[in-house]
């Protein structure tokens, strides 16, 4: 009998940003930019027009999009913002390493991913609109060299699926 295993849902997530006083959680509405594609090469042999052989080349990352609405204090993640994009390249840019977590249904961890040496590319504002009552969103688009994915799913579901024989 195979286990009865609820499907994760997308939106109870967390986003950890280094502050100055430690390790600040910032709250966003969406974080998108999750994805990783390898390259393709192709290369065509000589004398051989059937096929060509596609090799792996190089692995690309898309960049990470935070959105939240924005809020009437000081942020420290907006300082860090203005100080990478405004700054003209005065100043080395500081580079974060930042971690979104996904919760299961009990608030467990249960999917993780390290964005390693992120730093903003991209600041905007959502549209300012007299005929709508919405609220005012900004999104921070983050670049990086890499990102680890931790999957706890295994750990958690591995004694549920024992006791189904799995």
């Amino acid at each position: 009998m195979a286990a009865n295993i609820d499907l994760l849902t997308s939106f109870y997530f967390s986003v950890k940003i280094p502050g100055a006083g430690g390790s600040t959680d910032a709250a966003f509405q969406e974080v998108s930019g999750l994805s990783q594609e390898t390259a393709i090469e192709e290369v065509t042999s000589g004398g051989e027009n059937r096929f060509s052989y596609r090799l792996p080349g190089q692995t690309r990352y898309t960049n990470l999009i935070l959105k939240r609405g924005i809020v009437p204090a000081d942020s420290p993640l907006i300082e860090w913002c203005q100080e990478t994009l405004g700054g003209g390249l005065a100043k080395p840019i500081q580079t974060k390493n930042i971690t979104v977590n996904l919760f299961d249904a009990q608030g467990m961890t249960c999917l993780s991913w390290s964005f390693a040496r992120a730093y903003p590319v991209k600041w905007s504002m959502s549209e300012l609109k007299s005929q709508e009552n919405s609220i005012l969103i900004e999104t921070i688009e983050l670049a990086y060299q890499y990102f680890d994915t931790d999957d706890n799913r295994t750990n958690q579901y591995a004694g549920i699926a024992a006791l189904f024989g799995d």
